[in-house]
């Protein structure tokens, strides 16, 4: 299984978008999606499971979802602040035993494991910060372990 993982579309999707994330089963957007149209668009693709972020407002989303794809559990929220995510992420951390966390927030691509955790960022689809292109990621799902791969849409 292959999933698309984006975040803060901010209400544009890029082109290259539906190019990178062709093929993929599912997309797992990590907030600031803009309206609605943006989860239309991007439905398109594969079908898509979307969190809140912090400048969405009025949308029928939940501010933190868990979703298990083979076997393996995905803690999806917008903001995670890194090295010490707050209580409440930590707490579901705890609880839910994931073997990865996706957010958004930040507009940087991320990758990186802490303990047994994987924390995955795709970075901006479409307004990067820190000098970095505008980005998605890919994880594939293969038996017991994740490939993560970031894809600059410049």
């Amino acid at each position: 299984m292959k999933l698309g993982l984006i975040s803060d579309t901010h209400g544009h999707v890029p082109n290259a978008v539906h190019k990178v994330l062709s093929g993929v089963d599912l997309i797992l957007h990590a907030g600031d999606v803009g309206p609605m149209d943006v989860l239309t668009e991007l439905e398109t693709i594969a079908p898509v499971s979307a969190v809140l972020g912090n400048t969405d407002h009025g949308l029928a989303l939940p501010a933190m979802r868990v979703e298990s794809f083979k076997g393996c559990k995905f803690l999806i929220h917008h903001i995670v602040d890194l090295p010490t995510p707050n209580h409440m992420v930590r707490r579901l951390i705890t609880e839910e035993n994931p073997q990865a966390v996706v957010f958004g927030h930040t507009h940087i691509p991320h990758a990186e494991k802490h303990g047994s955790v994987w924390y995955l960022n795709p970075g901006s689809a479409s307004n990067p910060r820190g000098g970095f292109a505008p980005s998605v990621a890919t994880v594939d799902l293969a038996g017991s372990s994740l490939r993560i791969k970031h894809y600059p849409l410049a």
